[in-house]
C-alpha cells in the first residue's frame, strides 16, 4: 500500500517533514549506543545534572496523595509563590494572578503561539524548539542575524531593521539569556536599547529566563525591568533546581497582557487541563526559596563556572573559536579553522561533523544546523552536563568550601568532560 496516498495517513503538512526534537534525539541515540556497549560521552541534551533539592523532593512525597484536577491556571499558593519569587528577584510588583502555569515552559510557549496571532522573531542561534512550534502552528519565522563578534547576541539595531518597514504588525520577539545554545547573556545597557525597540514597535517579548539562577554571578536581571508593559518572564524548575523531568513551567504576564494569559487559559482547559497536581504543591518549596535553596545555587554556579571556563580554554586551546559562558551549562564553539582537513574526510557540515565525532570518539554534541544556522557552518553546541552533579555540590561545599574552584576540582568532580576534552583534542590533531 501507497501511505502517502491513502487519506488515512494524511499528516498534517506543517508536521510533515520536521525532525523529532535533536536535543531528545540525541539523547535517545546516545541511550540506545550506550545500550550496545558502547562509552558515550554525554554532551548532546541540555539535563541538568544536579539533583532536585531535598527539601523540594520532601515537598513532593508529602503531596503525592494530591488527586484532584488543579485550576487551568494552575495552583493559588504556587502562583503567590512565584510572583513573590520575581518580585524579590527582579524588584517587580506581579500578583498572584499574573502566573499562568503549565507542564513546562516548552508547552506554554506553543500555547501562546497559538493564542496570538503574530511573527516569531528568533534572533540567531537560538534554541532547538522555538521555530519548529511555529512551523507546527503555521506562524512565519523570521531570525535575527548576530555575530560572534557580539557573543551572538542580538542589537537593537538589527532589531529595528526588521521592524521597520511593516512598523504595525504583529509580532512576538524571543529572547532567551543567558542563552542555550552559546551561555552568553546581556548586559543592562543592551536590555534597555532591545526595550526601547520593543516599545517603540509594541512587540510582545518573550523573555526566556529558565537559566537566570544558573548566571554564573548570580546576577541576572531581567529586561521586563525596562520593558515592563510588553514583557512575558518564562522560567521553571528544570535548569535551576534539576527538575527537568517534573515538566513545571510558568510564565508571567503583565497586567497589560491579561487577555493573553487569559486566552492561553482557555486553549489549556482543552488541551492539557492542568498541571500535575503534586509537582505544583511541591515547587511552592522551591519558589519560596531558603537558606538551602541558596546554599544549592551558590554552589552550583560555583561549579558550571569553572567547568565552563575550563571547557572553553580546552576548545580554545585545539583550535576551536568559542565564546566564554556567563550562564547555563553551554558552548558554541566553532570549528572552521579545521575546514581544509574535515572536507579531505568529506566532512563539510556541521550534522557531519558531529556524527563523525560521536562514532570516532563517543562525544556526544548537536549540530549548529540544529540552532539556525546553514548546514556548512561548522559550529556546535555542546552541553558541559555529563558529570555527578550530587557529588559535585558535595565536594564544592565540602573540601573545597574554602578554597577557590579550579582544574584540580574538575578532574577530581568531572573526569567525564575531561576525558571528552581529551578525546576531542586527538581526534581532531589526527585530522
Amino acid at each position: 500500500m501507497d501511505i502517502q496516498s491513502d487519506h488515512r495517513y494524511a499528516i498534517n503538512l506543517n508536521v510533515r517533514g520536521i525532525q523529532p526534537s535533536s536535543t531528545l534525539r540525541i539523547n535517545e541515540l546516545s541511550n540506545q549506543l550506550k545500550a550496545d556497549g558502547k562509552d558515550i560521552i554525554k554532551l548532546g541534551l541540555g539535563q541538568s545534572p544536579f539533583p532536585v533539592p531535598d527539601r523540594v523532593v520532601e515537598a513532593l512525597k508529602a503531596h503525592a496523595h494530591e488527586k484532584d484536577y488543579l485550576p487551568v491556571k494552575g495552583l493559588k499558593g504556587l502562583r503567590e509563590s512565584i510572583a513573590g519569587y520575581i518580585n524579590r528577584s527582579e524588584r517587580m510588583r506581579f500578583t498572584w494572578e499574573d502566573v499562568l502555569i503549565g507542564p513546562g515552559s516548552k508547552e506554554l510557549l506553543f500555547l501562546l503561539q497559538l493564542a496570538y496571532y503574530g511573527d516569531l522573531l528568533i534572533p540567531r542561534p537560538s534554541w532547538v524548539s522555538y521555530a519548529p512550534q511555529a512551523r507546527i502552528i503555521g506562524r512565519s519565522v523570521h531570525w535575527l542575524p548576530t555575530h560572534a563578534e557580539n557573543n551572538w547576541q542580538l542589537t537593537a539595531e538589527e532589531l529595528d531593521i526588521i521592524c521597520r518597514d511593516d512598523p504595525s504588525r504583529p509580532r512576538i520577539l524571543i529572547m532567551n539569556y543567558p542563552s542555550n545554545p552559546t551561555g552568553c547573556t546581556y548586559t543592562d545597557d543592551q536590555l534597555l536599547a532591545i526595550a526601547n525597540v520593543a516599545r517603540k514597535y509594541k512587540l510582545i517579548l518573550l523573555s526566556d529566563e529558565i537559566y537566570g539562577e544558573v548566571h554564573f554571578e548570580g546576577k541576572h536581571k531581567s529586561i521586563a525591568r525596562y520593558y515592563p508593559e510588553g514583557t512575558i518572564i518564562s522560567t521553571g524548575l528544570s535548569k535551576w533546581a534539576g527538575a527537568g523531568g517534573w515538566r513545571l513551567g510558568t510564565f508571567i504576564f503583565p497586567t497589560e497582557l491579561r487577555p493573553l494569559l487569559d486566552a492561553m487559559a482557555i486553549i489549556a482547559s482543552e488541551t492539557f487541563t492542568s498541571t500535575s497536581a503534586p509537582i505544583q504543591y511541591a515547587a511552592i518549596s522551591a519558589f519560596n526559596g531558603g537558606d538551602d535553596i541558596d546554599e544549592y545555587l551558590v554552589q552550583s554556579r560555583r561549579v558550571l563556572k569553572v567547568i565552563g571556563e575550563y571547557v572553553h580554554r580546552r576548545l580554545t586551546d585545539m583550535g576551536a573559536v568559542a565564546q566564554k559562558p556567563e550562564g547555563a551549562f553551554y558552548l558554541f564553539p566553532d570549528f572552521s579553522a579545521f575546514r581544509d582537513r574535515l572536507s579531505k574526510r568529506d566532512i563539510k557540515t556541521s550534522q557531519a561533523f558531529c556524527t563523525s565525532l560521536l562514532e570516532n570518539t563517543g562525544v556526544a554534541i548537536l549540530p549548529a544546523s540544529d540552532f539556525g544556522f546553514v548546514p556548512d557552518h561548522l559550529g556546535a553546541r555542546l552541553a558541559f552536563v555529563d558529570f555527578d552533579g550530587a557529588e559535585a555540590l558535595k565536594l564544592a561545599g565540602g573540601d573545597y568550601a574554602d578554597h577557590d574552584l579550579g582544574d584540580g576540582f574538575v578532574e577530581q568532580a568531572c573526569p567525564r568532560l575531561v576525558k571528552a576534552m581529551d578525546k576531542m583534542e586527538a581526534w581532531l590533531s589526527s585530522l
